[in-house]
């Protein structure tokens, strides 16, 4: 698993030119309309359950370039006091490829007229490396001999949401215990594979300005341990409860434009443009992300208000 580790370094150096280039967490840029896959907390927030598939290639153009495929399904169980849900994301990046399973659980309180909810997730992560396929110097080297077909990494997370129908708040680290073979067991993630935890803070609010239109601004700060902090400030206006249209500035050097449509039968259909400021700009044209999502179930007939979030 540490030659994974090396070689997936490696390929990042080679094709991104980003401050954040140790994260190790895929990323999407519709997480304000995709709560689970930072938070497990946000798991059965609403009152019916939501299906939720996301396409992402970043840097079209670019050979090697991240490649992220993410689906999705969460809902109430307990009459509104639990929820769960499962995640399956897919993330390949040069001759590397990763691909999650995740459950998720979680329980929610009431605090006056909002919840907060607490959320927990537990699975595996496959990894895969094709080495051969590799262009290198030294032909005797043995670690390129041959392909990582399989192998299997243990993974534990926590989260906690509070949210109303109009504003959210959450906590996260989507990878708090990981376990590798390799490594000897222990509840120092350092010591017990080469993960290193990612910490979320985001939040947003709806504003109604008018009949017809709402604005909802969101933020979120991602922290890694040996990165340089990054954040997103993002703002949406909704036309009609139906359509929304937004912008997204990613601290140092990204915009991103984004745009969602939520049809009468309860499919959202969204797709959002990274557009970089630096050098990567001269090589790659742009990143494409869409996402189709359904909500569905026996609540769903008596749901009137339109989702936020």
């Amino acid at each position: 698993m540490k030659t994974i580790f090396k070689i997936t370094l490696a390929i990042a150096a080679l094709i991104q030119s980003l401050p954040a280039n140790a994260q190790q967490d895929a990323m999407v840029s519709q997480y304000m309309f995709n709560g689970l896959f930072l938070n497990p907390a946000y798991g059965g927030t609403h009152p019916y359950y939501t299906a939720t598939l996301l396409y992402r290639t970043q840097w079209t153009g670019l050979t090697g370039a991240p490649k992220t495929g993410l689906f999705e399904v969460d809902g109430p169980l307990a009459k509104d006091k639990m929820g769960i849900g499962c995640i399956i994301a897919s993330d390949k990046i040069g001759v590397t490829d990763q691909t999650d399973y995740y459950a998720t659980y979680s329980y929610k309180i009431k605090i006056g007229s909002n919840k907060l909810s607490f959320g927990v997730r537990g699975g595996v992560s496959e990894y895969r490396a094709k080495l051969t396929s590799l262009v290198y110097w030294d032909e005797s080297d043995e670690v390129f001999a041959h392909n990582i077909s399989s192998a299997l990494i243990p993974k534990f997370g926590f989260g906690m949401y509070y949210y109303s129908d109009k504003y959210y708040a959450g906590i996260s680290i989507p990878t708090l215990l990981a376990y590798d073979k390799d490594y000897s067991f222990s509840m120092d993630i350092e010591k017990a594979s080469y993960m290193r935890r990612h910490y979320y803070l985001n939040g947003g609010y709806v504003f109604s300005i008018s009949e017809l239109f709402k604005l909802k601004p969101c933020a979120l700060v991602k922290y890694v341990p040996n990165a340089p902090l990054q954040g997103d400030i993002s703002a949406s206006l909704m036309y009609k409860d139906i359509a929304w249209l937004g912008i997204t500035y990613r601290s140092k050097n990204t915009f991103i434009a984004m745009i969602e449509y939520q049809t009468p039968n309860r499919i959202r259909v969204g797709y959002s443009f990274d557009y970089t400021t630096s050098m990567l700009q001269d090589h790659s044209n742009g990143t494409h992300e869409i996402m189709i999502a359904y909500d569905f179930g026996k609540e769903i007939v008596k749901t009137k208000t339109p989702r936020f979030f």
